[in-house]
């Protein structure tokens, strides 16, 4: 099989970077060091290549009402042009299709990025379900050029505390646009030397910065100057372990089409309260949740914390599992993301089978770690 490849191979390639088959796509795991990578984004800045994500425009009338019942989230929180929204996407079971960010441009305007492993599944089911409803809006996916007769789009994502003045140092006239900009919003900067540049402020490491949109064949450009400004290329390795050390979900692993948002600790990102319908709702309120998503520290040397190890609760006859593991470079701990059962509280110590061994762990609240700082013991 042929891996797809991103519009910034090349410059991995050029950088030596230790290249893997991630989900069909060729990938930067790291550029020789996964840790010193780990902590330039904890302490200064690094720069992740997330063009295999996918841009996807919806647009039309209808587009609001239509992701309305679209989205576990309800997108009547969204009023004002440029703010962002995390949500689920779910099948009638109730289940995870996917997890997105939608961002409201205009009425007749909402922009999506989904994963990259999912993005084939979520366009079709969105179509059909465009169908179904009879919503009559325009669904176009940016990742894959000429795709609907749109350029297609390459994702950058630049983070850590150094992360805004670099783009700001590369990128002319973006500081002017995102200097007042809050988390989770969106602004577009016209005439940079890379075209229309999309920024947002919506990270997956716990750190500040921006994930920036720009047309694919200006992505290269971009991420040589934002190099050659001191940015650190970090690679997927380094993403994995700033992901889970900040708590955040990846799909796949810690949800999917098996799992019920509410066990993985995902409720803040449905609206179950207000009267609006949505595709899993009524299967979602008749489940309810019957887990709960915590944080787990090995306590015990012998052992490293992977998923689908087996979580034991003294007392109780149900297990738990680890989804997501992996020792922690900030932290210097084995660290995990776990769903454990109904009961199990912040401070409780559980067991871990690990092999033949049965290793302490301490449940903590999640994050381990957010803006540099840890703040679990």
């Amino acid at each position: 099989m042929t891996l797809k490849a991103t519009p910034l191979n090349n410059a991995h390639r050029a950088l030596n970077a230790r290249m893997v088959d991630f989900g069909g796509w060729d990938m930067p795991v790291n550029y020789g060091s996964q840790i010193e990578e780990h902590h330039a984004v904890r302490t200064d800045v690094g720069m992740f290549d997330v063009a295999h994500m996918c841009v996807v425009d919806i647009k039309g009338d209808n587009t609001r009402a239509f992701l309305r019942g679209l989205l576990a989230n309800n997108v009547d929180k969204l009023q004002v042009s440029g703010k962002a929204l995390y949500s689920c996407m779910l099948n009638p079971q109730g289940f995870v299709i996917d997890d997105l960010i939608v961002y409201f441009i205009n009425e007749g305007w909402f922009r999506l990025v989904v994963n990259a492993g999912t993005a084939e599944k979520d366009v079709a089911w969105m179509q059909a379900q465009n169908e179904a409803t009879g919503s009559g809006v325009t669904i176009t996916q940016r990742r894959d050029a000429a795709q609907g007769g749109a350029s297609a789009m390459a994702l950058i994502a630049v983070q850590g505390p150094n992360a805004r003045a670099k783009v700001w140092e590369v990128i002319a006239g973006s500081q002017a646009a995102t200097a007042e900009m809050k988390p989770f919003n969106v602004a577009f900067v016209q005439d940079t030397p890379y075209g229309e540049a999309m920024i947002a402020r919506t990270g997956y490491t716990g750190e500040d910065g921006f994930e920036i949109g720009v047309a694919a064949d200006q992505a290269e450009a971009l991420w040589n100057a934002l190099y050659a400004a001191g940015v650190k290329p970090a690679g997927l390795g380094a993403r994995d372990t700033l992901r889970l050390e900040a708590g955040m979900n990846l799909y796949g692993q810690d949800m999917d089409e098996t799992v019920n948002p509410l066990d993985a600790g995902l409720a803040w990102t449905i609206d179950l309260v207000s009267e609006r319908d949505f595709i899993g709702k009524a299967a979602l309120q008749a489940m309810g949740q019957n887990a709960q998503f915590v944080g787990l520290i090995l306590r015990e040397k012998g052992g490293v914390l992977r998923a689908h190890q087996k979580v034991i609760v003294a007392g109780s006859e149900q297990t738990g599992e680890i989804t997501s593991g992996t020792f922690s470079p900030t932290m210097q701990q084995a660290i995990a993301l776990a769903r454990v059962p109904n009961g199990v509280n912040v401070g409780d110590t559980v067991h871990v089978e690990i092999r033949d061994k049965k290793l302490a762990a301490t449940v903590v609240k999640l994050p381990f770690v957010r803006n540099g700082k840890i703040l679990v013991a």
